[in-house]
């Protein structure tokens, strides 16, 4: 779960979420070259409301007009701008086992404006050498690095039992957001975000509702 400013403004995990998919779907209609979407046309393609569609959006403003809907790619960069995907960000990835190593190939981050700047291990094979056209980093220098570099995220894959180490000595070096690919549920101070990817217990997620118990909504 996400740690929260209380001085913030209260919005909910699942309205961010959704955020998140109303950019992709405009994504995809600007490349259809759609000028306009309605929220009822908007809810459809994301199995919706209109009515939760117009909500999602008040929390951040006036959008569209009446009768005339929303032109997609104005509402598009208005979006980017609230989820803070409207410029890049500098990345660090600590950890470059099976995970670490799939991540660091994701386009998809580079293409929203994540940029891996840093990637960080601890087996002496793998310090100095090149790894997707990154130099692996020892963890070591990890504190001086990640300040001499901005960097404003980091992504922990490592092993559970080392998990909390990485993530204190990452909060030590300044870092306010992070997120966790360790199978662990981690402590971190109120003014740090953490998220947790946990694909073990979607998987598990998935095989209760094969087994039966479970009717998809």
């Amino acid at each position: 779960m996400a740690k929260r400013d209380n001085d913030k403004k209260k919005i909910s995990e699942s309205t961010i979420h959704r955020l998140s998919h109303y950019y992709r779907a405009l994504s995809i209609l600007e490349k259809e070259n759609f000028e306009t979407i309605s929220s009822k046309e908007l809810a459809r393609r994301e199995k919706l409301t209109p009515a939760q569609v117009r909500k999602d959006l008040s929390f951040f403003g006036s959008f569209g007009t009446r009768g005339l809907g929303y032109p997609v790619s104005e509402l598009k960069q208005r979006i980017a701008r609230i989820l803070g995907i409207n410029r890049s960000w500098n990345v660090a990835m600590i950890g470059v086992g099976n995970i670490g190593s799939a991540l660091v190939s994701y386009k998809e981050f580079q293409k929203q404006g994540f940029a891996i700047k840093l990637i960080f291990d601890n087996d002496q094979r793998k310090i100095g050498s090149n790894h997707k056209g990154l130099i692996v980093s020892d963890i070591k220098d990890m504190a001086r690095l990640l300040k001499e570099n901005s960097i404003e995220m980091v992504i922990i894959a490592v092993p559970a039992i080392v998990a909390q180490y990485m993530v204190d000595e990452v909060v030590a070096a300044g870092i306010k957001a992070i997120l966790n690919f360790a199978p662990i549920n981690l402590k971190v101070p109120d003014d740090v975000y953490l998220r947790t990817e946990n694909m073990a217990m979607e998987l598990e997620y998935l095989s209760f509702a094969l087994s039966g118990h479970h009717t998809p909504n």
